[in-house]
């Protein structure tokens, strides 16, 4: 009997093919912008589901998700009222975020050739020798090519995505675990509410970096 995901690619043990849906209780869906120019204010949603098509090939998996903008929360109820209305998400009339994948691109691993460039640079070191250089560790990294819609405005988006593993988890349910990362500018999406600043610059910054982490669990394997 096979305890645990034995399928391998480029190095990384990955899921077997199938649908996979994002666990409710291993989730993150975070994001954080600058206040006055000088520090961030994070927040997250508490609701959101994700759909995980892991294919044969990894290269044309894919995925879609919603977010529950009215399940935002900063930690700071006034402020949370502000990100609610219609100054910026006017959770009323789009109560949700929707994103869906266009693509999936592997970041193969150059640390090796990093390593001996650096190596190379430094007068201090011997002459490198490539037979010498540690083995290159398998990247986990990935860009997801997608489309995000806020208000009704959709835009393309690149996550940038790192794979945490694969395992069976002690229910037998067969899981992968995820990390990712966007940036994107807010007011591309009709969010341009702002003041200015006497001393310059703004009061809410114009980037907002979305991170989320999770893990998936498969739900329908694919067809044999």
């Amino acid at each position: 009997m096979v305890d645990r995901p034995i399928r391998e690619w480029n190095g990384l043990t990955i899921p077997d093919p199938g649908m996979y849906k994002l666990d409710e209780a291993h989730k993150r869906l975070g994001f954080h912008a600058q206040h006055m120019m000088v520090s961030p204010v994070r927040g997250e949603f508490a609701r959101g589901s994700a759909t995980i098509f892991v294919a044969e090939d990894p290269a044309r998996s894919s995925v879609t998700a919603t977010i529950d903008a009215t399940s935002l929360n900063t930690h700071n109820p006034d402020r949370d009222t502000h990100l609610s209305s219609a100054d910026f998400l006017d959770v009323q009339k789009y109560p949700t975020l929707e994103y869906r994948s266009t693509g999936v691109e592997w970041q193969e691993n150059n640390d090796a050739i990093f390593l001996w460039a650096r190596l190379r640079n430094n007068p201090l070191s011997r002459r490198p020798n490539a037979a010498n250089l540690p083995a290159a560790k398998p990247s986990g990294k990935f860009v997801v090519h997608g489309l995000l819609t806020i208000k009704d405005v959709t835009r393309q988006i690149d996550l940038n995505v790192e794979y945490g593993g694969a395992r069976r988890d002690p229910y037998g349910r067969d899981i992968f675990g995820f990390s990712a990362w966007a940036e994107f500018e807010r007011e591309d999406y009709g969010l341009v509410w702002n003041v200015v600043l006497e001393s310059g610059g703004f009061l809410v910054g114009k980037t907002v970096r979305i991170e989320i982490a999770g893990e998936a669990i498969l739900e329908t394997p694919a067809a044999a």
